[in-house]
């Protein structure tokens, strides 16, 4: 996934209110962007630290700007713009990189599913039958360790994932949960179980139940980013 047009640098003022951030471009002008990230971006953010946004000139956004990419206290960069994660996956699927995704026939987004009406980020048709994927973003990482964690804040929307997974996979239904690691020099993801036990202990029973856990680590520039290697997932 490539940024077109390019992405501007700045630094980070604040981020407050959950989905606004003042920084300061390269040039000096002060600016209020869109935070398009619902989680807390423990350890994903410091004040001063650079930042890369895209630019709008469309007259009916209430702001100029969206930040994309940021980079971390422990100097990684991370894409801090959530909305990326499925299509950096499905531009991965599409592309074969994800070998134990590799071969369907059908890819639809954001498909219905499940007992508690939830929707799946990827249904894809298989000869034998369909898989269910469903993406996590990951930006947590920290300082002393190359292993990220998920979540970065109680996630209850995650948990009823993890069940209706888990429900799937008892009925013999190919299940996936996909963690895409936003985030760069990590070798590994794991339960962030000091932050969210509930999801931890849901992810463990998933995985019981017959559902697979993958992770895939991406290469982030302030040009491009795009999924590159597996990586290990620790339970």
């Amino acid at each position: 996934m490539r940024y077109e047009p390019a992405l501007e640098q700045g630094r980070l003022l604040r981020r407050y209110k959950r989905f606004l951030a003042d920084i300061e471009t390269a040039s000096g002008e002060l600016l209020t962007i869109h935070c398009p990230n619902t989680g807390s971006m423990l350890n994903c953010m410091s004040e001063g630290a650079r930042v890369w946004f895209s630019r709008t000139n469309d007259p009916k956004r209430k702001l100029p700007g969206t930040w994309e990419i940021g980079e971390t206290p422990q100097g990684r960069l991370a894409v801090i713009n959530t909305g990326r994660a499925n299509g950096l996956v499905e531009e991965a699927l599409r592309a074969g990189l994800i070998s134990e995704l590799t071969g369907f026939s059908a890819l639809q987004r954001e498909v219905a599913y499940g007992q508690e009406r939830s929707r799946i980020d990827f249904r894809l048709d298989y000869p034998s039958g369909a898989a269910f994927v469903e993406v996590k973003s990951v930006t947590l990482g920290f300082a002393d360790s190359r292993v990220a964690a998920f979540p970065d804040a109680r996630t209850e929307r995650g948990a009823k994932h993890l069940r209706e997974l888990a429900t799937l996979a008892r009925e013999g239904i190919r299940a996936v949960q996909l963690y895409c690691v936003n985030l760069t020099e990590i070798d590994a993801v794991r339960p962030a179980e000091e932050i969210d036990p509930a999801y931890a202990a849901a992810l463990r029973e998933a995985v019981s139940a017959g559902v697979e856990v993958l992770a895939y680590g991406a290469q982030i520039t302030p040009q491009e980013v795009r999924l590159t290697h597996r990586l290990e997932v620790q339970l």
